[in-house]
């Protein structure tokens, strides 16, 4: 039993057995000494309440890591990781509590509704940090409000209005204040634009015959469809913009400007590959069969329009059939992304509904905008298939590091990565703001070099100066090249206001800068620290 006459006992659900990371999971609730199971007694003060809700917290929060979280997660570490992860988190406490509280009675029921108030005024604390943007004088367009209509004629209900933000685009503001777990927006399964369609068109046994796959299906498909006049969807393809504006239309300039960083290479591979998955469908489809695929609305130009549709618009969904989908969700595809988003998880339709429901994760007040997740991305994937950076630190905007692991043991990791060193949240100063896998490996990798003369750093047992510096001036050697790199001179297109496209590279580039910067002063931060330990044995 949950509730007993003393106590309250609140539960987390173990990680799945099919999760990747659940061996990792487990192993980080022991060494942490964290259980899943809490008796929190009913006679508890406000203070005690909240001490033992951190520590379920806690747990929670190592149950919802990602794989990129799990690695910069330290044993030592406690508090917010960052904001997916607290959101989700926090939602799990308070969808636990909740579960509990028609069986209590008493005293139990005191308890419970503080430890309930305590999360939702975290999940508060959480947003309170999210910019909503300002909402610029620009009405919504005749296509936007026939495409809210056309919703509302098809059994979409919505608590959404469409609005235009500085600097942002188009997005959505709540018409009313919505509640954590209250649906914001409910679309029908019949309205999500997905294979489903391709399978009724004409164009489908010519594709299915030429060995076409799913998902380009869905690319030509709607190329046609957006110059359908009488398309079931006339409304919200209207209602698209005619330009994007992702990194895969990046001019030359703006490439240029991205000379240097991860981003360059993901965005001319990804234009080389639709490039050559364009010119193969030119060969084995289009100029077959002329009288479906029609010349002019199968130009390079509408084939990259429409792979920008599907990479910025699309989202994966469970339908009722329990089949998962890639399709297009009208309404739900103009919110905006935010590190601190309202939604997080909608990737299944409601079977007894038959609806997609969007559910808050976190409060959204009358006039506010509201923001869905897009996913756990780097800023570079956003550019890329987005078009944009997000405000704030992306705890996702790593930097890969290449070592040959296969000769030195590296633990439970076979990559490692750094990122901007004042994320880190360890408070031993010989972590440098670097991930303790990273560390780890380098350490055990060079240590050899240590003549044994080195002297011991206090506290740490297992770690000499010698080793440390060797460490440090590894990660140095690595850092150094690439900062001199971003440093060589911006091109731009001649003008005091740069191009969309050439101002975005500048700001990424801006961001790989920071990021290089803060691990190379840590780096040298602590070969001064080290300097000092050294100065004092000697003396």
């Amino acid at each position: 039993m949950d509730v007993t006459n003393d106590f309250v006992v609140l539960r987390l659900p173990p990680p799945p057995e099919d999760d990747p990371l659940f061996t990792a999971k487990k192993n980080l609730l022991s060494r942490k000494t964290i259980d899943l199971n809490f008796r929190v007694q009913v006679s508890l003060t406000h203070e005690e309440a909240t001490h033992i809700l951190d520590l379920i917290v806690q747990a929670a929060r190592i149950l919802h890591l990602n794989e990129i979280e799990l690695y910069f997660i330290g044993d030592h570490e406690s508090g917010m990781l960052n904001p997916r992860n607290e959101l989700e988190s926090l939602n799990l406490v308070v969808s636990v509590i909740n579960s509990l509280l028609p069986s209590a009675q008493g005293d139990k029921v005191g308890v419970l509704l503080m430890l309930q108030a305590e999360t939702i005024n975290m999940i508060k604390c959480v947003g309170a940090k999210c910019d909503g943007g300002i909402i610029t004088e620009e009405g919504n367009s005749d296509a936007e409000d026939r495409l809210l209509q056309w919703g509302q004629d098809h059994g979409v209900k919505t608590k959404l209005q469409l609005a235009h933000f500085k600097g942002a685009g188009r997005g959505a503001v709540a018409s009313e204040d919505v509640d954590i777990g209250e649906t914001v927006l409910e679309i029908p399964e019949s309205l999500l634009i997905c294979d489903n369609d391709v399978y009724k068109s004409d164009m489908f046994d010519i594709m299915e015959m030429s060995g076409i796959n799913d998902e380009t299906m869905l690319l030509l498909w709607s190329m046609r469809e957006i110059s359908n006049p009488i398309s079931k969807f006339k409304a919200y393809f209207e209602a698209l913009p005619t330009e994007f504006n992702t990194g895969l239309t990046f001019g030359i300039i703006a490439v240029t400007n991205l000379e240097g960083t991860l981003l360059v290479e993901e965005i001319l591979q990804a234009k080389e590959h639709l490039r050559n998955e364009y010119e193969a469908l030119q060969c084995k489809l289009l100029s077959n069969h002329p009288e479906v695929f029609e010349k002019e609305l199968y130009t390079w130009e509408r084939y990259l329009w429409a792979c920008e549709l599907w990479y910025s618009n699309s989202m994966k969904v469970v339908f009722s059939d329990g089949k998962l989908k890639t399709c297009l969700v009208p309404i739900a595809g103009f919110l905006n992304h935010s590190l601190v988003p309202h939604i997080l998880n909608y990737g299944r339709v409601d079977s007894a509904t038959k609806s997609l429901k969007l559910r808050v994760s976190r409060p959204c007040m009358r006039g506010e905008q509201c923001y869905l997740s897009y996913g756990n991305f780097s800023s570079s994937h956003l550019v890329t298939f987005y078009g944009f950076l997000p405000k704030g630190d992306n705890f996702y905007d790593v930097i890969p590091l290449d070592f040959d692991t296969s000769q030195t043991g590296c633990g439970d990791w076979s990559t490692h990565m750094v990122q901007g060193t004042w994320l880190s949240r360890s408070k031993d100063p010989h972590s440098y703001g670097l991930p303790d896998p990273l560390l780890s490996y380098l350490r055990t990798a060079l240590k050899d070099g240590d003549v044994g003369s080195s002297t011991q750093i206090p506290g740490h047992t297992d770690l000499t100066t010698e080793t440390e510096k060797a460490v440090l001036e590894m990660i140095i050697s690595i850092f150094d090249p690439m900062m001199k790199n971003l440093d060589m001179p911006d091109d731009d297109d001649g003008s005091e206001n740069p191009s969309w496209d050439v101002k975005l590279a500048m700001d990424f580039k801006a961001r790989q800068k920071r990021i290089i910067s803060s691990v190379l002063q840590s780096c040298y931060g602590g070969l001064q620290l080290l300097d000092g330990i050294e100065s004092s044995n000697d003396s």
